[in-house]
């Protein structure tokens, strides 16, 4: 047992970055709405520590939305090929500007400019309609670096409960939780499968 869940987290995405075909860093990220309605859909992790679990996306979308109205989410890590999985829950706050900033740096010039064109989980009447708005950013921006778009940032997963699951024969499966233990640290026990 251990009182840190941060070095398992290394060790299990370590294997999982050296064995997974696609995307080692996709988790399913689950937010419910004020009236509780929750959605999961897939996003990428890009940065991870004690001070929590970051993705970026745009903030006008509908996680975004639901996020400002519950900032509590749900993550879920999924290496089928490991037979493990991760769960986190927390609360969220954004990355500071900076961090964004050099986050979409890295980004591939292409990805820049869609992060500008898409009006993210709004209604698309044709496709030729997205592609005039990238081929726009794209005259928009011909010569010079790609900005980060104002409504464009980071969130980070500040966790306050984190279960690694592990499968096991006959489906008895192993699953260590971790939670806060009020000074600073962390507590792990055991769940039944």
């Amino acid at each position: 047992m251990s009182t840190d869940p941060f070095p398992l987290f290394d060790a299990w995405y370590a294997e999982a970055r050296a064995s997974e075909i696609n995307d080692s860093n996709a988790m399913a990220l689950s937010t419910a709405d004020a009236a509780g309605r929750p959605s999961s859909r897939m996003v990428l992790l890009k940065g991870h520590g004690p001070d929590g679990f970051v993705f970026y996306t745009n903030r006008q979308s509908r996680k975004a939305g639901a996020i400002a109205e519950n900032p509590y989410v749900a993550l879920l890590f999924h290496w089928k090929s490991l037979r493990r999985q991760i769960r986190i829950e927390g609360a969220l706050s954004h990355v500071s500007d900076a961090e964004s900033d050099a986050y979409f740096a890295t980004r591939g010039r292409d990805s820049q400019l869609g992060a500008w064109a898409s009006e993210q989980s709004r209604p698309l009447a044709t496709r030729d309609t997205f592609e005039a708005a990238f081929t726009a950013m794209t005259e928009r921006f011909a010569g010079s670096d790609v900005p980060r778009p104002p409504h464009w940032g980071g969130y980070r997963v500040v966790p306050d409960r984190i279960e690694f699951w592990q499968d096991r024969a006959h489906r008895l499966h192993e699953r260590r939780l971790f939670l806060p233990d009020g000074n600073g640290g962390w507590s792990e026990g055991l769940l039944y499968p």
